[in-house]
């Protein structure tokens, strides 16, 4: 497994923490934390994907929109990692 990117992480649990806060939720999101678990709903899955997709500038193959991928922080930016790998190697 590579190597935590500290910037890459903290981006997503500042949209993690965004999406909490409009639905009045003070939650510490830690990256190994279930986001089911943090509050999120599935409407909020929808609104994560989507911002995941605006802040890192890529569109989340179809492939990659699993449970598995949206379980925790860190499983998201894993699968982000990948994604900007591979767009960089385009």
């Amino acid at each position: 497994m590579q190597a935590v990117d500290t910037e890459l992480r903290n981006r997503i649990i500042k949209l993690v923490t965004g999406i909490l806060e409009q639905n009045s939720l003070s939650v510490d999101v830690t990256p190994s934390a279930k986001l089911v678990d943090a509050g999120l709903t599935s409407m909020d899955m929808v609104n994560l994907m989507l911002g995941v997709e605006a802040e890192f500038d890529f569109t989340i193959p179809q492939s990659e929109i699993t449970p598995e991928n949206f379980q925790s922080v860190e499983t998201l930016e894993r699968m982000v990692a990948t994604q900007l790998q591979l767009a960089n190697a385009a």
